[in-house]
């Protein structure tokens, strides 16, 4: 089973849902070890020693949905494998887009959460 970790943007309710919609299952929250980063508009996982809140979602088979999604995600963004924990206590493998640009004005969230920092509007 493919798996991706959303913890920004592409989470229900935010403007790049809609891309992983198209192709993705959502299966329920979860968490990954990390820092979480408010750029503005929108968050970025560094490495870290927190936990940062998202949700996990079963990719189908379609070949274009993980380029689609790295071309939305950007050049700032790389899309790594790294292990989650789900709601249940299991621990899975899934992609999950990691920062790497610019840090400058970037603000911390200690909680690791984004849907409780910027709230989806709508």
């Amino acid at each position: 089973m493919r798996l991706l970790f959303a913890y920004g943007t592409l989470m229900r309710g935010y403007l790049l849902h809609r891309v992983l919609a198209r192709g993705a299952a959502y299966l329920g929250p979860g968490t990954i070890r990390g820092a979480l980063l408010d750029l503005g508009a929108y968050p970025g996982l560094v490495e870290g020693r927190g936990a940062v809140a998202g949700e996990v979602y079963r990719l189908d088979a379609s070949p274009e949905l993980l380029p689609a999604l790295d071309r939305e995600e950007g050049y700032n963004f790389e899309r790594r494998r790294r292990k989650i924990v789900m709601a249940d206590g299991r621990a899975a493998w899934a992609w999950v887009y990691h920062y790497r640009g610019a840090r400058d004005g970037a603000r911390p969230l200690a909680h690791g959460d984004y849907r409780r920092e910027r709230p989806p509007r709508g």
